[in-house]
């Protein structure tokens, strides 16, 4: 009765004063990853990647200020080379705009992911923690749709469980530092 009570309450508060929805972006990144480290092949990975983008600004709502934003993407990557590695990444990220109502905007990031590591021949997959750092530009234009292009630094550990068996040497975690460079569309 008392939760009824305090809905109504709510309900009528949000007429008299009207409700806002947040302002949300999509964006669909296509782009090349190059992973210059890694203990499974010992060598250098080029790659490909693909991730949505779904995100929520949380502040510069009145325009005073650059806006900031919390995104949740979730993505795919697969390395070609002599190793078959496929990545699922998925988690939330930070996003802040440097300046605002111009028509080139500069960002910045950074964001916490869990991957999910496929490799050839090891049964199953495995949760790993990536880290990621990312700078980049959006364009504006009177279209719906805005080009955005970003550079990002990230780095993946993941544990070495059942690789002792194939006799490769690897220290207790496995790591990836990769650059990656994403060009995007960005709809408001």
């Amino acid at each position: 009765m008392i939760a009824r009570i305090i809905a109504c309450i709510a309900c009528v508060t949000l007429s008299l004063y009207g409700f806002e929805r947040v302002p949300k972006q999509y964006s669909l990144e296509f782009g090349g990853i190059y992973a210059h480290k890694n203990e499974i092949s010992h060598e250098s990975l080029p790659g490909a990647t693909v991730l949505f983008d779904y995100s929520w600004q949380l502040s510069g709502l009145d325009g005073t200020r650059p806006a900031s934003f919390i995104t949740v993407p979730m993505g795919y990557t697969v390395f070609s080379g002599d190793s078959s590695l496929s990545i699922l990444q998925y988690g939330w990220t930070i996003r802040h705009d440097l300046t605002k109502s111009t028509p080139v905007i500069p960002f910045l990031g950074y964001g916490l992911l869990l991957n999910q590591l496929h490799y050839e021949g090891d049964k199953g997959s495995r949760f790993g923690h990536q880290t990621r750092f990312d700078v980049g530009a959006e364009w504006f234009n009177d279209r719906p749709f805005h080009l955005f292009a970003k550079g990002e630094w990230s780095m993946t550990r993941f544990p070495v469980k059942h690789l002792e068996k194939k006799r490769i040497q690897l220290p207790n975690r496995l790591c990836f530092h990769s650059y990656q460079k994403r060009f995007s569309w960005l709809k408001y």
